[in-house]
């Protein structure tokens, strides 16, 4: 039997968002149950995709759809996925559930650009720092920022208040992805339900390496010789899979020499005060923005 954890049922930190985001336009909590069920259809849409291009065979010590079922299989389900987010927005058949699905298609959109960013920054020998983040708060951010509005516009809430709670919700994932970074390369498998160094292996440009790379100084030009030569290998990914242990974890060394690691946790620390920030722009009740201040709080220090 696979080992368990915390990470084996995932976080469900989107639809808790589009419940509070209903109670933060003053609205019932259940309001917001359908853009809560829609965001997390999203949401596993792009998680079945995004196993299969990664080629990532577990997810949360359990087997991806890809894995058991098989490419066309995973791509399919993935599709149906979406279809039915928007399905079950417009069969409120309400203004506001028009107005709600026009911002979960928008994110979906940059969600997809995100994606497609992320992919095509694996073979790039140069990556910035602002095109990394640029890149995560597509990949992230932005349907993040639709689940902490789309329960408020399902409640009346107007454009204002769901844009500010979208700046939250944006700056949020920035700090998420930030997390899921570091995890990346220094998680605890058994927490991550991933593999050791896992993105090293995918030759992800993350904010740690990005950040390592633009650093200057000798452990910062050392990996840059490093991921260089990775490169030139045709720009295959599988071409570093057979590394060993000991190098994924002198790679990991030199993006903390280089100060990579450092900068990312301070990143995020920065996201989740900008995040938090946002929060005082919009008139909700106390209870609801303690709630969302903490789910903010445990995106920073979660493990998995």
């Amino acid at each position: 039997m696979p080992p368990t954890s915390a990470a084996d049922g995932g976080k469900a930190v989107r639809p808790a968002l589009a419940l509070l985001s209903a109670e933060a336009a003053g609205a019932a909590p259940e309001v917001g149950l359908p853009g809560a069920v829609a965001v997390e259809l999203v949401h596993n849409f792009s998680l079945l995709h995004d196993d299969l291009m990664d080629g990532d065979e577990q997810r949360r010590h359990r087997d991806t759809v890809w894995k058991v079922h098989g490419p066309d299989q995973a791509v399919l389900v993935g599709d149906a996925l979406f279809a039915l987010a928007n399905e079950v927005l417009l069969e409120l058949g309400t203004v506001d559930a028009g107005r709600a699905t026009r911002r979960l298609t928008t994110a979906t959109r940059r969600l997809i650009d995100g994606q497609a960013q992320d992919i095509s920054y694996e073979q790039r020998g140069r990556v910035n720092v602002q095109e990394c983040l640029d890149m995560e708060g597509n990949k992230t951010g932005a349907l993040l920022a639709c689940s902490v509005s789309i329960g408020a516009v399902l409640g009346g809430a107007d454009d204002r208040t769901a844009d500010t709670l979208e700046t939250y919700g944006y700056h949020l994932g920035l700090a998420f992805q930030a997390v899921d970074d570091l995890l990346g390369i220094w998680g605890d498998p058994v927490a991550t339900g991933k593999r050791p160094w896992s993105d090293l292996r995918q030759r992800k440009k993350s904010l740690p390496v990005v950040a390592a790379l633009a650093a200057g100084g000798p452990a910062s030009e050392r990996l840059a010789r490093i991921l260089a030569a990775d490169a030139s290998h045709d720009g295959k990914t599988d071409d570093i899979a057979d590394f060993d242990e000991e190098e994924f974890a002198s790679r990991a060394a030199l993006i903390e020499e280089a100060g990579g690691r450092e900068w990312t946790s301070e990143e995020a620390r920065r996201q989740h005060a900008t995040a938090v920030a946002a929060l005082h722009e919009v008139d909700m009740p106390a209870a609801v923005r303690a709630q969302l201040v903490a789910l903010a709080d445990f995106v920073v220090v979660r493990e998995g």
